[in-house]
Parts: C-alpha cells; structure tokens; sequence
C-alpha cells in the first residue's frame, strides 16, 4: 500500500486561484425520473469540494456515471449530479457537454475564484476506461494540480485516476474522502483490537476468497452468509437443493475450511436457513441446513443463525463486514442482513468498518449509518485494499511517482 507520508492532503495543495482538478465518484443510482436517487457520494465528497471553493481554487470535477460504453448516452448524462450538487452547495455548478474538446476547455478556463464546473461523464469517452494517453492529456490540461478524492474508483488505473497525473505539474494529493478511507481500512491490516472479526457474504466465494485468505491470519473467527455460504455447506458434504454452489469452487472452500481449523481461526457458517423454491418468491420458510429440500433455495440465514451470528458481534471489538446475508433486497430474505446491521450498531465499543456495496446500502436504509464507524463509499476498491493490493489510484498520488519527460515515464511529455 502506498505511504501516507508521500501524499500530500489537499489542504497541503497550493490551491488558491489554480485550477483544481477533483476526480470523484459521483456515480450514484438515479430514480426513473432521472434525479438523484441516492446523493451519498455526493455528500462524501463535499468537504474536499467546500475546502477548496473556500481558498479560492477553481474547481473542476470529474466522475463517471453508470455504464455508457465509450460513447455519449443522454440516459447517463451528469445533469442530475450537476443539480443535486447545486443544492447541497447553494451555488451555480457549470456542466461541459462533454468530457473533453473545445466546449468543456471553454467552460473551464472561464472558471473564476470559487466557481465549481463538473465535466460531462467521463465514461462518454472510451479513452477513460483504456487510459488512453491522448484522453489523459486533455483533462490534465485543464488544470494546475490534481486532486483524487474517489476512493470508489481507486482500484482502477483510468485516465482520471492515474493517466493524467503525470502531466499536472502543479501538485497532486488526496482528497479527505480518500484520505478517511484508506487510512480506516489500512487499520485492518494492522494491530486491532480483538476479539476482531469478519463478516463475508454476498454471492460468490470467487469475489471473497482473496479477502478471507487475507484476514486468515489476522481475524478471531469468521462469519460467512449470503449464496457464497452455500458453497462452503456443500463442501462439507450438505445437500443444498437448488441453492446456488460454484461447484468449481468446492475444493477451494475446503481447503480454506481446514486452513481456518489449522489457524484456529473459528468460521461460523449457517446453521438454518430461510429457503424457497425461486429468486422471486413472495415468501420463505425455514429450514435446517441439513434439511434443505431438493427444490428449493436457501436465499437468507435463518433467526438461529442470525441469533448465533449476533452474539458474535456483541462480542467483538473490531469488525469488518463486506457483503449481505441473503437476497436483502426482496423483502422475504432481508431479515438476516437486517439482523447483523441491527448487532452491529448496538455494540457501541466496536471498531466497525462496513466494505460499501450492498452491505453499506442495509446500513443507510435501516438509518444506522451513525451507529457504525466507517462506511466505504468503495465495494471493490475496499476489497482489494482489504486483500492486501496496492490500489493504482493511491500509488499514483505519491510524491515521487514519475514526472512526464522522465526516463520512468518513458519519454517527453
């Protein structure tokens, strides 16, 4: 993982009166109507954008929004962003009608003292994605310093997140937003207080394994839920019916079981669930994991296993949660996920740090969110932090990563 010590904070940017390049993760749901379903992200990063509006930088913004495949998609305009974001900051935000080009160079080199303009979806362009030199080159000129503050997309090496950044010569840090995330999730992967446990669910035992491999050597004991805990049933021997199994992965998931018992690490897998006979099923019943019938699908843990689970968690004094217990998002299957959100806000001595994705998105529906001590705005980009990677986003902002024109770099800029 990148130092600390060779990052600079934005507060420690020379920002007055330059132009302030801020990648963040504006890439938020959108309602049918196509305003802003959920303004979390956006939220996030307002610190890092009132910091610099109140020294007098001229901010320009930047993210993508959903998938347009390289092309520009009405559908997938930032024009909502631009509005929800005017509210929050009670001031004008100038949306470019594109990413870059002679249009969004206008609008930017208009900007004056405190004025925000946020780029057209970055993803418009399919240069984003491939970091694509020329692509980087054109947001790079836009501005004097740059700023990352997505900490969402740090685990992918774009143009907007290390492409450009060689070619901004005025300074680079790190936004509060990354700078909170890296630094609450790097404490994991340090000396904790334990008991520390880790809660792993979510579909695929292929998505987890790297980050339970990881936290093998670290944590007290595991709680595993969700379809990936299926295919950890079967590989002890369990008939699951039609529940979802990765039967590539049963060898694998045995293997970690018996590594888990050599480590004396316990992992605590269900021991009821709540089955039916499809994904879209109006209602469930419960069922021993021993018991589960052949045409049926255990689609959430059962209120043994969430009772069981819930003890654990009272009990912890560090914990790490990354992905829900069942199909949370139909109603029949959201008790479990609920009831370890529920355990974990009322253990009020517990370091708990929730690994965004589904599992963030149960915490804010239940209203809990104060009740936890750090919620990723990043699934992905906190697994792999978590795993152990170096996240291309947060190497890039180093002090000494290569300047352009460099031999490192490659040749002149």
């Amino acid at each position: 993982m990148a130092g600390w010590g060779k990052i600079r904070s934005v507060a420690d940017l020379p920002v007055e009166g330059q132009r302030v390049f801020v990648r963040v993760d504006f890439n938020v749901p959108l309602t049918p109507a196509r305003g802003v379903a959920d303004d979390g992200r956006i939220k996030a990063a307002l610190p890092t954008i009132k910091h610099l509006i109140e020294r007098g930088a001229r901010v320009v913004l930047a993210s993508h929004l959903g998938r347009p495949k390289g092309k520009p998609d009405p559908a997938f305009s930032m024009e909502p962003v631009a509005a929800r974001l005017a509210d929050l900051l009670k001031q004008d935000v100038l949306l470019t009608d594109e990413p870059v080009g002679d249009g969004a160079r206008k609008v930017v080199s208009d900007l004056r003292a405190g004025q925000v303009a946020l780029l057209e979806n970055l993803r418009w362009s399919e240069g984003e994605e491939a970091n694509d030199e020329q692509f980087a080159r054109g947001l790079a000129s836009y501005a004097q310093i740059y700023v990352n503050d997505a900490f969402g997309t740090a685990h992918r090496a774009h143009a907007s997140t290390v492409g450009m950044i060689k070619y901004v010569t005025g300074g680079r840090g790190a936004g509060f937003l990354m700078i909170k995330e890296v630094e609450f999730l790097s404490r994991l992967l340090g000396e904790v207080e334990r008991p520390f446990l880790a809660v792993v669910g979510g579909a695929k035992v292929s998505d987890k394994m790297a980050v339970l491999e990881n936290l093998l050597g670290r944590v007290s004991a595991m709680l595993i839920g969700g379809a990936m805990a299926n295919t950890f049933l079967k590989a002890q021997g369990k008939a699951v019916g039609k529940s979802r199994v990765e039967e590539d992965k049963l060898a694998l998931a045995r293997s970690f079981l018996r590594k888990a018992e050599e480590r004396g690490v316990n992992v605590l897998l269900p021991r009821d669930v709540v089955v039916a006979p499809a994904l879209d099923a109006t209602s469930g019943h419960v069922v021993s994991v021993d018991a589960i019938p052949e045409g049926e699908m255990a689609l959430d843990i059962g209120p043994d296993t969430a009772r069981g689970f819930g003890d654990e968690i009272a009990r912890a004094r560090t914990l790490f949660w990354n992905g829900p217990m069942g199909l949370f998002e139909s109603r029949p299957f959201a008790a479990g996920t609920q009831a370890v959100a529920q355990a974990l806000a009322a253990n009020t001595r517990c370091l708990s740090v929730v690994g965004g994705g589904d599992s963030a998105a149960a915490v804010e529906q239940l209203g809990l969110s104060d009740k936890i001590t750090h919620i990723s705005t990043g699934g992905g980009a906190s697994l792999e932090l978590i795993e152990g990677k170096e996240l291309p986003g947060v190497k890039a902002l180093e002090d000494d990563a290569p300047a352009p024109g460099s031999e490192q770099d490659g040749g002149a800029a």
